[in-house]
């Protein structure tokens, strides 16, 4: 099979599909790997290392459309990047859809088939693909949260552990999956006062038996959550429903009431945010204030720590890639249950039940297409 890696173009995006290592994996099976020049040159992956591992250069992104069979990126197509796909072409990424009904009709248009990382379950449950990027973006909630509580960046000017003598900052975290467990580690290593809210009793339970005293945990409802929130400096939000939109924890009514220069990190942005007042924003500009409380709703928040990021996400998606290389996406899609789980559009059918109900659409089971 033809590969394709074209560089990312969203804003301030500088992770890569595939890294070199990557690359050789699929070589060394007989693909060919086509890659846009200068596609990793942001995180120090060079062409020559690229060419050293068995990949063609190609000058432009279209050349890298126009030539391969499976395209291998990142972030969700953009526009250009979309009216670029062709009917069978595999789109193999992160897509994020159902906050997104403008890509949705895009790629339902281009007849591709895009498999979602964030949608691929695992074998013990979970979302292994997803996994290693809300590590990396729950560890950045926090950092993000304390340099947004400093004055010069609209806070109220706490620092988030305190000093003695002086108490330590509030910190908030809804949702105890893989973001909230990695945001409460930053956290409480950085000495902050955490509570983490969660609807699973016994995730909870796991939390307390690990952190003890130096956490507090609560059932998350509406009550606890407006009172928990009502006195936080810091709230990061990293609740999940796979493929489907988030749930909207906190409202505009709670927010009003919220301190003045506190601090919200909306992990969930990608799916639409968990805060009735989140909107994405980027790197380039992070932030926007809403009532006097800074939110921080960066949608591609490990692409600040690209290299890492890039690794990390390798190590997880380079496994189905060779899959789907080697047998096709529809017999890779028939002997492997979890990946099926990733086929959100194809041939024009919309495939992920949630991401139907979440905009209204048709939903087509994969089976049918298979």
């Amino acid at each position: 099979m033809i590969i394709g890696l074209p560089k990312e173009i969203k804003n301030h995006e500088y992770r890569v599909g595939l890294t070199p290592a990557s690359v050789r994996e699929l070589t060394s099976h007989g693909h060919t790997v086509l890659v846009q020049i200068g596609a990793g040159a942001d995180i120090g992956l060079s062409d020559e290392q690229y060419i050293a591992a068995g990949a063609t250069l190609a000058a432009t992104a279209a050349e890298v459309f126009e030539k391969s069979e499976m395209i291998v990126k990142v972030k969700e197509p953009q526009p250009q990047e979309c009216a670029m796909l062709r009917p069978g072409q595999i789109l193999y990424t992160y897509l994020h859809l159902a906050p997104d009904p403008e890509q949705t009709e895009a790629l339902i248009q281009s007849g591709a088939i895009c498999i979602a990382y964030e949608t691929i379950t695992g074998p013990g449950g979970g979302l292994p693909l997803l996994a290693p990027m809300s590590e990396v973006a729950g560890r950045m909630a926090v950092q993000a949260g304390a340099a947004h509580l400093e004055k010069s960046k609209g806070g109220m000017g706490v620092l988030l552990g305190g000093v003695p003598g002086v108490p330590a900052a509030h910190c908030v975290i809804l949702g105890a999956g893989v973001v909230g467990t990695h945001a409460l580690q930053m956290a409480v290593g950085m000495g902050a006062r955490v509570t983490v809210l969660d609807k699973s009793i016994e995730r909870l339970r796991q939390l307390d038996l690990i952190f003890g005293n130096r956490i507090h945990t609560v059932y998350s409802n509406v009550a606890s959550v407006e009172e928990a929130v009502l006195d936080a400096d810091l709230v990061i939000g990293g609740v999940l429903i796979p493929g489907a939109a988030a749930p909207k924890l906190v409202t505009r009514a709670m927010i009003a009431k919220m301190k003045k220069g506190a601090v919200l990190v909306d992990v969930a942005i990608d799916q639409g945010g968990c805060f009735e007042t989140s909107h994405a924003t980027t790197h380039a500009e992070p932030t926007f204030v809403v009532d006097g409380v800074v939110h921080y709703c960066v949608a591609n928040m490990p692409g600040a720590v690209a290299r890492t990021s890039t690794f990390a996400l390798n190590n997880a998606t380079i496994g189905h890639a060779l899959t789907l290389a080697n047998k096709g996406w529809k017999q890779a899609l028939k002997d492997d249950v979890h990946l099926k789980n990733g086929l959100n559009v194809a041939e024009g059918k919309l495939t992920y039940r949630a991401v139907a109900l979440a905009l209204g659409k048709t939903y087509v089971s994969a089976d049918s297409l298979l």
